[in-house]
Formats: C-alpha cells, structure tokens, sequence
C-alpha cells in the first residue's frame, strides 16, 4: 500500500509542484491594500508560485478545520454510543459474576445439548 502511495499519487503530485513552480518563478507582488498601489506596507513581492502554493495549503487547512467542526455531532454520538457499550459490557460482567456466585440448585438440571439426545 505504501508503495503504490509513493508510485501513483506522490510522485505525480511531486512533478506537478516542480513544473509548476518552474512555470511560475516570475516575481509578482502580492498586495492587501486596494487603494494604496504605491505603498509596500501591505504588499508581498515573491514567486507567483510562492502564492499558489500558500493558497492551495490555505484552502487544504480551511477545509480541513471546517470538515472538523461539521463532523463534530458524530464524534460526540460515537463517544455516547462508545459509554454505553462499556457500560452494558460491565452490566453483564456484574450479572455474569452473579450467576457464577449462585449456589447451584438441585431442583434445576443443567442444559442438555440438543444433538446428544
């Protein structure tokens, strides 16, 4: 499994990044200040593919935090369900223990197999 990770998913995302990244090496400034063109005080100058990159991790770990938070009733269901489960098991334990406890009655024959008779 490792293997075909590396061989069909990595190394094909690997030789976009390069070609990419040589594709896009040309200086471009990035800046947050729409009225101000000639300021430096809230602009960037790096390769455009410095840009692509930040932007495609930033949307990687927006989408990530916000898959997170969606999915958050289910894990709070399955750690519901997961306390129940554990607390039937011990249930049954207790009752398991307090049969093995009980005297054993004469008047009751244990269980005969179906198939012996």
């Amino acid at each position: 499994m490792r293997r075909f990770l590396v061989i069909f998913v990595l190394i094909p995302i690997a030789i976009v990044v390069v070609v990419l990244s040589v594709a896009n090496r040309g200086s471009v400034t990035f800046s947050l200040d729409p009225i101000g063109a000639g300021s430096t005080g809230w602009s960037a100058t790096a390769p455009l593919y410095v840009f692509l990159f930040a932007a495609v991790v930033l949307g990687v770990v927006i989408g990530g935090v916000a898959t997170w938070l969606r999915q958050g009733r289910w894990r709070q269901a399955a750690r519901s369900e997961r306390a129940n489960a554990d607390r039937l098991r011990l249930e049954a334990q207790r009752l398991r223990d307090r049969i093995e406890a009980m005297p054993a009655s004469p008047a009751l024959s244990p269980p005969r197999d179906r198939d012996a008779a």
